[in-house]
């Protein structure tokens, strides 16, 4: 399916969507990691925006399970939930592989 970014001053971006199906609006924010797709996404800090992650492949190592460290604090995630509107990425992997992962990609 088709997505569309809508900048204020009408710039468009055209893409294809993956994920939920739905409508978001926001600020949009960059981060330039190269690892760490999952604790942006669940990081508090970026609540309500649009998060553009720069490096070109996302994806590929999955996502990691629900694992806690001996304090009770999540190891792989900063939060219970995810708290962007929106992710936007240059490419998205539909197939992932690392030692850490316990549940499907970001696709699927």
């Amino acid at each position: 399916m088709e997505a569309t970014l809508i900048l204020e001053d009408g710039t468009t971006f055209s893409g294809n969507h993956f994920g939920a199906e739905q409508n978001a609006s926001g600020e949009i924010v960059f981060q330039t990691g190269m690892v760490g797709y999952p604790e942006s996404l669940t990081d508090p800090s970026y609540n309500r925006q649009l998060l553009v992650l720069t490096y070109p492949l996302i994806g590929n190592y999955g996502v990691p399970g629900d694992d806690y460290d001996q304090f009770g604090i999540h190891k792989w995630f900063e939060s219970e939930k995810i708290h962007v509107a929106a992710l936007i990425v240059g490419e998205v992997s539909s197939e992932h592989s690392h030692w850490a992962q316990s549940r499907l990609s970001l696709t699927g």
